[in-house]
């Protein structure tokens, strides 16, 4: 077994190199926070990078180690890389084979925008007593909310097209409302 030691604050093993190198690299091209939700359906569910328990058990150590630092919002935990885990990557970038990482890069490239509005983005809805039902719809950032609606319907297929169309819409809803009650 290789073991090495990164400025001291962990203790690696071939394998596990590899694999948060793999998980700091997706930091870093995606650019922004995102949750464990994302992270391991892009690198064990839909990929196939790093297995699903391997991810979770790095993405800790990575907390740990002061190389990925972990906030909560709206009960969701958010990660994002540290400078650390930054000056880790440069240190060891060359690790992870090129294919992987042209892989990685094209990826998120091309799904980046995707996985940031499944985690901005909050729909659900629910039967209210009264036989209507509550539209619920928020945009997030991974510090606050920037807007929740809750909007009362008449009956479950409305509420149905209303939570169908939030996704591609959310950010012209809150545009409208914006530039009418503050503009």
């Amino acid at each position: 077994r290789v073991s090495e030691k990164t400025e001291g604050k962990m203790e690696l093993e071939e394998g596990d190199l590899v694999n948060k190198l793999i998980l700091l690299f997706v930091f870093d091209k995606m650019g922004m926070p995102v949750t464990e939700k994302t992270l391991l359906e892009m690198c064990a569910s839909r990929n196939n990078w790093v297995n699903y328990m391997e991810c979770v058990e790095c993405l800790g150590e990575l907390v740990t180690a002061g190389f990925v630092f972990k906030t909560t919002h709206d009960r969701s935990d958010y990660y994002t890389i540290t400078t650390s885990g930054r000056e880790c990557l440069d240190s060891f970038f060359t690790r992870i084979p090129a294919s992987k990482r042209t892989e990685i890069a094209d990826f998120i490239k091309e799904n980046r925008m995707t996985y940031k509005r499944a985690q901005e983005y909050f729909r659900g809805y629910y039967k209210n007593d009264d036989g209507s039902y509550t539209v619920h719809l928020k945009i997030l950032d991974p510090s606050r909310t920037t807007m929740e609606l809750k909007l009362n319907v008449a009956n479950r297929s409305v509420a149905k097209t209303v939570y169908g169309k939030w996704d591609s819409n959310a950010a012209e809803v809150y545009s409208l409302i914006y530039e009418k009650l503050i503009d």
